[in-house]
C-alpha cells in the first residue's frame, strides 16, 4: 500500500510538472521556467548538472511553442483593484506584458489577453491619455465578442472625457445596458452614466448611479472602491457632510494603505464635524468644493 501510494504521488507530481510554465523546442525539448531567464531579447538557459551548472542561449528559431497556463497576474491584477491598488494592479500586469510581448508570435503566448487586461485597466484607473494612446494598436488585435463589448465601453468612457455631447453618449450607454445582462459589464456602463451625471452637476442622479455598483454589481470588485468615493464626493456637492463622512470613514478602513483610502481621509478632513444643511438651504447655497 505505502509503495502504491508513493507511486501515486510521484506520478501526480510529474503530472504537475508537464503541465507547469514551459518553452517547448522545435524537437520535442521542454524547458520549464525556472531553467531559463530573459536578457534584454535573449532566452537564457541554465542547466545544472551536480552543483555546477551551464549557460547557453537559446535561438529563436528553435521555439516550437509555449505551454503555459492562464498567467496568475490576470487574477492577481483584479484583486488588487478590488483593494484599490491600482498602481500596484498596472505594474504586475506591466511586467507580464513585457514578458509576453517577446514572445508575441510564439504559439501559445498570452500576450493579447494580458495587453487588453492592462489596457482595460488602465481605463479603470483613470489613466486616460495613456489609455488613448494604446487604444489603436488594441483595434488591431482578434477580439473576442466580450473584448469587442469591453472596448466599446473604453470608447464611450473616453467619449465621456473628451465631449459634451452627453445625450448621445447616455444613449449609447443605455443602448448597452439594454443588450447585455452581464454584470462586468453593468458596472462599467452604470460609472460612466454616474460620471455624466456628475458633469452636469446633477448630484443626486449622479450619486444614485454610483450607488448601483456595490448594492447591485458587488461582484465587481475592482469597480467598487472608487464608486464608493464618488459617492461620497456627491453627498458632499448636496452638504450631507455627515452621510459623506461616514462613507469616507468606510473607505479609509476598508482600502488602508491605497490611493483612494488617502483621497478618503483627505475628502473628510476637508468637511470634518460639518453637519447635514437642510435640503431647502443646501439648494440655496454653493456646494463645499471638493
Amino acid at each position: 500500500m505505502l509503495r502504491n501510494t508513493l507511486f501515486l504521488l510521484a506520478s501526480l507530481l510529474i503530472s504537475s510538472a508537464a503541465f507547469g510554465q514551459a518553452i517547448v523546442l522545435k524537437d520535442g525539448t521542454r524547458i520549464p521556467e525556472n531553467e531559463f531567464t530573459m536578457d534584454g531579447d535573449k532566452i537564457v538557459r541554465t542547466v545544472k548538472i551536480g552543483d555546477k551548472s551551464a549557460t547557453t542561449v537559446l535561438p529563436w528559431q528553435n521555439i516550437g511553442y509555449l505551454e503555459w497556463p492562464e498567467p496568475a497576474e490576470l487574477m492577481e491584477a483584479k484583486s488588487l483593484m478590488a483593494q484599490a491598488k491600482s498602481e500596484e494592479a498596472l505594474a504586475l500586469l506591466k511586467k507580464s506584458l513585457d514578458f509576453f510581448q517577446k514572445f508575441e508570435k510564439v504559439e501559445g503566448n498570452w500576450y493579447q489577453p494580458v495587453f487588453f487586461a492592462y489596457v482595460e485597466t488602465l481605463s479603470q484607473a483613470g489613466k486616460f491619455e495613456e489609455t488613448i494612446k494604446l487604444i489603436p494598436r488594441l483595434k488591431t488585435l482578434s477580439l473576442s465578442a466580450e473584448q469587442k463589448m469591453t472596448l466599446r465601453i473604453i470608447q464611450i468612457d473616453i467619449d465621456r472625457q473628451t465631449s459634451t455631447e452627453y445625450t448621445s453618449i447616455l444613449a449609447e450607454a443605455e443602448s448597452i445596458l439594454s443588450d447585455t445582462d452581464d454584470s462586468g459589464v453593468g458596472a462599467s456602463i452604470w460609472m460612466i452614466i454616474a460620471d455624466i451625471h456628475a458633469k452636469k452637476k446633477e448630484w443626486e442622479k449622479a450619486l444614485m448611479a454610483y450607488l448601483r455598483i456595490p448594492v447591485f454589481y458587488g461582484t465587481q470588485m475592482q469597480r467598487v472602491p472608487d464608486a464608493e468615493l464618488k459617492a461620497g464626493q456627491m453627498l458632499v456637492k448636496m452638504k450631507r457632510y455627515e452621510d459623506a463622512q461616514a462613507i469616507f470613514n468606510r473607505i479609509a478602513d476598508s482600502y488602508k494603505g491605497s490611493i483612494i483610502a488617502e483621497t478618503a481621509a483627505k475628502e473628510k478632513a476637508a468637511i470634518n464635524g460639518m453637519k447635514n444643511v437642510p435640503e431647502e438651504e443646501a439648494a440655496e447655497a454653493p456646494a463645499k468644493e471638493s
